[in-house]
């Protein structure tokens, strides 16, 4: 099953990422879970670029689910483009998007998924809504 990213959603951030050796498996691919780990690190590299730290205090955001979407095999080495895109700014919710691209064919993406960010206030672990200087830093 594919899931649909939608058209309305506003690229925040992108960066480079080299392809490791230890990413692939035992097929000579990278391994499907290692996709998961590229769009964690974008999601990082995002969120400390707004001068955040990831590291939890009483309120934090937190992935819900996630997602990819695989449309070409990777493999060592290679680097890859990764471009983080958010979507519809929900009361305590965002929805964050990767795609990735090869560094050697940035018109041709290679996979695409996303995450469920909740703000949440981690003393009651209860979502909470967003503070209002990050909605303003999310809505810029």
């Amino acid at each position: 099953m594919r899931i649909t990213i939608p058209a309305e959603k506003r690229v925040v951030h992108e960066m480079r990422m080299p392809i490791r050796w230890g990413d692939m498996d035992a097929y000579g691919h990278v391994n499907n879970t290692i996709y998961f780990r590229y769009m964690e690190q974008a999601r990082v590299e995002w969120i400390t670029s707004l001068g955040y730290s990831v590291a939890p205090g009483r309120e934090s955001m937190l992935m819900i689910n996630g997602f990819c979407n695989f449309y070409q095999q990777l493999s060592y080495p290679g680097e890859l483009i990764l471009k983080t895109s958010i979507g519809t700014i929900g009361r305590s919710s965002l929805d964050v998007y990767t795609e990735m691209y090869l560094s050697t064919a940035p018109e041709t993406m290679v996979a695409e998924g996303g995450a469920t960010m909740v703000w949440v206030d981690l003393t009651t672990n209860q979502s909470a809504p967003w503070p209002e200087h990050i909605l303003q830093i999310l809505r810029s």
